[in-house]
């Protein structure tokens, strides 16, 4: 019964794209379909993949009517893109991919290759690709396949003039940690609590903000459960301010509470929050694994040396953590002007919009 009902319901959905992509006039300006009918606005809790095409449709809205141009993200496909794929094919329209990271055996210890199909599937059908970081094209390259198409690396960018830094200065001798995104995996936060801990014995007056989604386990009340616990034995509950998830609105005010943005995400293809906190001016301790170090660079933060590996995670050792919280809160006035400036001069949504701008004009036939 369940094979039969996903039959009709892939056929009705092959039904819906074939009548999307029918010929009509050609060329003119973009009508860009970002794969669902409608998008979740700045006001809507979403995350990773969607928010670069909410960017996109700043300039150019979703089009579910009549498109020319298919605009996929990696990390947010549609649970029909066989039928999506082969519709925009079919039709002569270009489909332009912005791939994020992939399946590996250290991050999705069973079932990366089931996992990266779908992946495989856009990867090769797309006519341009728009890798996230330089790490995003290495690992694409590895696990789905190596491309001989066209592409580009174009960073996820954050607007500048909307994630600014704060005006008031805080008090001295209270520094404010930033933990927040996804937490895919318990070390994420159960490295940054004990880091925390260590750093808050030379500033009692320090606080932490933990904000996102709980996903290590798919019962998030367990996840929080857990993770107050291990606050709890570190001793520092009281002083951290647990958050849940949040919106692209609320997300500019959060990053202004904070003074460094704590991630210590091993292998983060290109972290979007990494970028947002870094336009609030929010120096980073990090992972220098992934993406990451190409985002913040050489003066905006202070990276944890880790190999690369695919098969193992690599976890920052939360001493370590601490001493950089500690070199970075001792420079916070340099790193956190270079944290904007690299922001504000590299990572602007302006020009990302504008280079795929004029991108789409390149494609369309």
């Amino acid at each position: 019964m369940k094979q039969l009902l996903k039959t009709l319901w892939l056929l009705k959905m092959a039904l819906i794209e074939y009548r999307r992509w029918r010929p009509h006039p050609r060329g003119g300006m973009p009508r860009v379909f970002y794969g669902q009918d409608s998008l979740p606005s700045r006001t809507d809790s979403a995350s990773g993949g969607i928010i670069k095409c909410q960017d996109l449709a700043d300039l150019f809205p979703n089009s579910p009517v009549s498109p020319n141009l298919l605009y996929l993200v990696s990390s947010a496909l549609p649970p029909h893109l066989p039928v999506l794929l082969r519709a925009a094919k079919r039709a002569g329209r270009p489909i332009v991919l912005n791939q994020n990271g992939v399946a590996y055996p250290a991050w999705h210890p069973r079932g990366w290759t089931e996992a990266n199909r779908p992946l495989a599937a856009a990867y090769h059908a797309a006519d341009y690709v728009v890798w996230q970081s330089e790490f995003c094209r290495i690992s694409a390259d590895r696990f789905l396949g190596p491309r001989t198409g066209a592409g580009e690396t174009l960073f996820n960018p954050v607007d500048t003039q909307v994630f600014t830094p704060r005006h008031a200065a805080r008090p001295p001798g209270d520094p404010v940690i930033l933990v927040s995104g996804s937490h895919l995996y318990r070390f994420r936060i159960e490295a940054a609590i004990l880091a925390f801990a260590r750093f808050r014995k030379g500033h009692p007056g320090a606080r932490m903000i933990v904000a996102g989604r709980y996903c290590w386990d798919p019962d998030e009340a367990a996840c929080r459960r857990e993770i107050r616990d291990a606050a709890l034995q570190a001793g520092v509950d009281e002083a951290i301010d647990w958050r849940g998830t949040y919106t692209q609105t609320e997300a500019p005010a959060l990053m202004r509470e904070a003074d460094i943005l704590l991630h210590p995400t091993y292998n983060d293809a290109c972290p979007r929050l990494v970028v947002e906190a870094m336009a609030c001016g929010l120096p980073v301790v990090y992972s220098a694994s992934g993406g990451v170090p190409e985002l913040v660079g050489s003066e905006a933060g202070i990276g944890l040396p880790a190999p690369r590996d695919w098969d193992e995670i690599h976890p920052p050792q939360p001493d370590a953590l601490a001493d950089s919280l500690e070199t970075v809160l001792s420079n916070q006035a340099a790193m956190s002007a270079a944290a904007r400036h690299r922001a504000v001069t590299h990572l602007d949504v302006k020009p990302w919009q504008h280079r795929h701008s004029t991108l789409f004009q390149q494609l369309i036939p």
